[in-house]
């Protein structure tokens, strides 16, 4: 079987590669913060949110909620400018659940963001039960008009980390969800965790697999981070999380990039926390050390995405 095994340089399908072809010039992504919340927040699922998950509702690095979207959007592109005189935008809905709101008000935000100029893509992070038939048929019409992905927070196929984390959902809603959106024509990225409470190399693979096997375009890999005032605190002071090393997550992450098949875009390797929120582990703040470590990791062991994916047997 003939194996591509470069994409721009790099070893694996990364997004700046995905974006470059299909775009033909390099595309920045606008985090946004619409003014959301949440179900598993605001009492209609639970309260609290995934035990994970900071107050800004994994929007640490979004525009200001108190601003309107039009203008959190020219905020961060003035900031981009500074470093990156030309390109174009994905309009990114990232903090809180993306479509949990009346359908006119999604409209709204929705057309706001992407009638920006040089916005070619829409992304919206949800949670998989907050897809109803009249968000779904809103996505597949704004996929119409711009290209459009919807990420979707899995983090893990095990339904007991699931119940320890809040994560509120069961897997197979998930399942229904990308099923949803596919017969739609609209792209799925799955967000996914590395060092959950009580999760071994095995379980965190097993997610890998699971993902990999999906009718999905994409992946995000993060590792956990421990932040302050989160309910992932109490664990944590009860010695129940423990954090991985930057050598173990970085073979964690090769693994598992080995397992994708090679038309599933990367879209992260890692994340980062804000410093002063963030209690470990600490070296996750060196970023780009860590993604220059995966390529190297990578490189010496002349590893490469696909090349394990028809030969893991982790089920």
């Amino acid at each position: 079987m003939n194996k591509k095994t470069e994409w721009g340089g790099k070893r694996y399908h990364s997004l700046n590669y995905f974006l470059r072809e299909k775009f033909g010039e390099k595309v920045f992504k606008i985090s946004l913060d619409a003014g959301f919340t949440c179900p598993n927040r605001d009492g209609t699922i639970s309260r609290g949110g995934c035990i994970f998950c900071s107050e800004r509702g994994s929007g640490d690095y979004a525009g200001e909620r108190c601003f309107s979207i039009s203008k959190q959007f020219e905020h961060i592109k003035e900031m981009m400018a500074k470093k990156w005189k030309n390109g174009k935008y994905i309009a990114y809905f990232q903090a809180y659940t993306n479509t949990y709101a009346p359908i006119e008000v999604l409209r709204e935000k929705y057309e706001e963001a992407i009638s920006q100029e040089d916005v070619v893509a829409l992304a919206i992070a949800t949670r998989p039960d907050c897809l109803t038939e009249e968000v779904l048929d809103l996505l597949q019409e704004m996929n119409k008009r711009v290209y459009t992905w919807v990420e979707l927070g899995l983090q893990t196929v095990n339904e007991d980390t699931a119940k320890v984390i809040n994560r509120g959902y069961k897997l197979n809603v998930f399942e229904e969800a990308v099923r949803n959106l596919r017969i739609r024509g609209i792209d799925v990225v799955v967000h996914t965790i590395f060092g959950l409470p009580g999760e071994d190399e095995k379980d965190m693979l097993k997610t890998v697999d699971y993902v990999a096997h999906c009718d999905i375009q994409g992946v995000k890999f993060h590792l956990l981070h421990l932040m302050k005032d989160t309910p992932l605190v109490k664990l944590y002071e009860q010695g129940r999380i423990k954090f991985l090393s930057q050598e173990q997550y970085i073979s964690l992450i090769c693994k598992s990039i080995s397992m994708l098949p090679q038309d599933v875009v990367v879209h992260r390797l890692t994340g980062d926390a804000p410093r002063a929120l963030l209690i470990g582990p600490m070296w996750s703040l060196k970023k780009w050390e860590v993604l220059n470590d995966i390529d190297k990791y990578m490189e010496d062991n002349s590893s490469y995405q696909g090349l394990d994916f028809f030969t893991n047997n982790l089920k």
